[in-house]
């Protein structure tokens, strides 16, 4: 009978694994593909930093990570009890439970809204509290908070690591814990872009940047990973590397392909074909802007190691990052990955769509 093993890439299990005894910190920005009806309607996803050597204390308290700990993504939400930022661990983050062991092969509706709400129970309460009201007091609340947990049920996730040091990440949980913490999401100026944009500031002053250009001034995750992209091309002495979370198998619908503002435009056609009617110039302008300087793609080589949802696997080599973007197998001298870390074996990664 074949065992159903948990799908999870070698990201999310050696940082698990190794995330405290590595002597090296790093940066990533996540760049998260939009799903659903808004999704749809706005294609440019979602942004958020991932921090290995940076863990939650509480979802608006930094600290560093102890030994084991995997760091937090932290990140700009919109009508999250008030907050601007909250930070949560990683797995939970990505699969809404605390142990990689206990992620689900596949999933569905039901089974991930099962997983936030055991998770808001255990540990969100004060920042999304049962409904108090009605028919339904005592059930989980409606609104964004289930963007905290499980993003990967939802959408396919890149990532744009680059190294940070000890001082750094302390200068970042000084500034964040010392600054008022108070929500003023704007989609437009103060959105979750802007925000990562502000966060890899502190480590690299103006490696990301808006673009006026393609993006009508306005900050998207394509363009912070963009610029973040092209910052590191031009310091090569930087460790650089990308990798890619894969979308949960299951029945929950599959996120869109990531876009800028005019990509957007220039890529639909109810959008392309009334503007070009109405406007012929207008159009071309925004056409020559996106071929000139709005285009980027989600990086087809980026790094992935599943664990086969149907199949028997065999411990493969631990992972980590080198400056070319690919990731090599840890040397004798690095940590190896932890007995408690569940067996992984290599799979190709899935065709990025177009």
């Amino acid at each position: 009978m074949r065992q159903i093993r948990v799908a999870l890439t070698a990201f999310a299990v050696l940082v698990c694994a190794m995330g405290g005894v590595w002597a090296r910190a790093d940066a990533a920005l996540l760049m998260e593909e939009p799903y659903g009806e808004f999704g749809a309607f706005n294609p440019t996803g979602h942004a958020a930093i991932y921090l290995n050597h940076i863990c939650a204390e509480s979802p608006t308290r930094l600290r560093p990570c102890r030994q084991g700990e995997p760091g937090a993504v932290i990140s700009r939400y919109h009508k999250i009890d008030g907050y601007d930022w909250l930070a949560i661990p990683l797995v939970p983050y990505l699969y809404a439970v605390e142990r990689v062991e206990d992620v689900p092969a596949s999933a569905d509706a039901a089974l991930v809204a099962s997983l936030r709400d055991q998770y808001r129970r255990d540990h969100l309460l004060e920042y999304a509290p049962d409904v108090v009201k009605g028919k339904k007091a005592g059930d989980a609340p409606g609104g964004e908070w289930t963007q905290l947990i499980g993003a990967s049920y939802d959408r396919r996730i890149y990532g744009f690591e680059i190294q940070t040091s000890a001082d750094e990440d302390q200068e970042f949980m000084n500034r964040f814990n010392d600054s008022r913490n108070v929500g003023h999401f704007n989609l437009l100026f103060h959105n979750c872009a802007d925000f990562s944009r502000v966060l890899l500031d502190v480590y690299y002053p103006h490696s990301a940047h808006r673009n006026f250009f393609s993006d009508l001034g306005i900050t998207t995750p394509k363009q912070v990973a963009r610029s973040l992209t092209k910052y590191a091309d031009q310091h090569p002495e930087l460790r650089f590397s990308t990798f890619m979370i894969p979308q949960v198998p299951g029945t929950i619908k599959r996120s869109h392909p990531i876009d800028g503002v005019l990509e957007s435009v220039v890529k639909s056609k109810k959008y392309i074909v009334p503007l070009a009617v109405l406007s012929p110039e207008v159009t071309a302008g925004f056409v020559v802007a996106y071929l000139t300087d709005g285009r980027f793609k989600a990086p087809k080589n980026a790094t992935v190691e599943m664990v086969p949802g149907d199949t028997e696997t065999k411990p493969a080599e631990p992972v980590a990052a080198t400056p070319t973007g690919a990731r090599r197998p840890l040397t004798p001298d690095m940590p190896q990955s932890s007995p408690a870390a569940p067996s992984m074996a290599p799979v190709n990664s899935p065709p990025v769509p177009q």
